[in-house]
């Protein structure tokens, strides 16, 4: 029960402190995993919709691009939009399913630190993206080989925890019209949405972050019903 409880209060101290002002600076490796896996989300959904994914950016300012291209549809650029913003928390979920026994967290962690290097290779285009990837999935395989099963589990469930809360990370992000990257100002994700489905971006936004947070209820639960043994 100790750890349980000590993952939720940490996981929910991740969400509280990303709301803060500097919270994004201040957990910022947690906030380039949220970036990574949002980029990722757009870049998986591109490839399962039948469009091209080309590539992503991680900036040293937390933000990222993924870069697609395609024709696939309104309902597909919709789901591609969306898939940015639902994507990080369906891949958090997965994972609480998937560690059932501190046994398999080792190798989920190694598996994890194997995609990491894979993404690196096929999709990051820039020096930093590269280096983050590569450096967490160096930390991911030390973890793998040294942790206990049941200090391993708790890692995989956090960063688990993690991906399932970090849609709070957008959800400024989610009620906007648009966003800033590199100085560059983008339609936000809910106003792609809108543009190809019409009704108002923040309908799309108020249905993101109501979805997502049932996402994490789930998760959350799924935690707290299975001892970390």
């Amino acid at each position: 029960m100790t750890q349980r409880v000590i993952l939720v209060f940490i996981a929910a101290g991740i969400a509280i402190i990303w709301q803060l002002p500097l919270g994004r600076q201040l957990l910022y490796p947690l906030t380039l995993i949220a970036t990574f896996a949002h980029e990722m989300g757009h870049g998986i959904t591109a490839l399962l919709t039948g469009a091209d994914f080309d590539y992503i950016l991680l900036n040293v300012d937390g933000s990222g691009t993924a870069v697609w291209h395609g024709n696939p549809g309104r309902l597909a650029t919709a789901a591609i939009a969306a898939g940015g913003l639902f994507g990080p928390s369906l891949g958090g979920v997965t994972l609480l399913l998937l560690a059932r026994s501190t046994k398999l967290a080792r190798p989920l962690l190694a598996l994890l630190a194997v995609l990491l290097v894979i993404c690196a290779a096929l999709w990051s285009r820039n020096a930093f993206g590269v280096f983050f990837l590569l450096s967490t999935s160096a930390i991911l395989i030390l973890a793998a080989r040294w942790l206990s099963d049941v200090l391993a589990a708790f890692l995989l469930n956090l960063v688990a925890a993690t991906l399932c809360m970090s849609w709070f990370t957008d959800l400024d992000y989610m009620f906007s019209a648009e966003a800033v990257v590199n100085g560059m100002r983008h339609p936000s994700d809910s106003a792609v949405i809108a543009q190809v489905l019409g009704l108002p971006y923040w309908f799309f936004g108020t249905l993101i972050a109501t979805v997502s947070l049932i996402v994490l209820a789930v998760g959350i639960v799924r935690v707290w019903r299975r001892p970390i043994v």
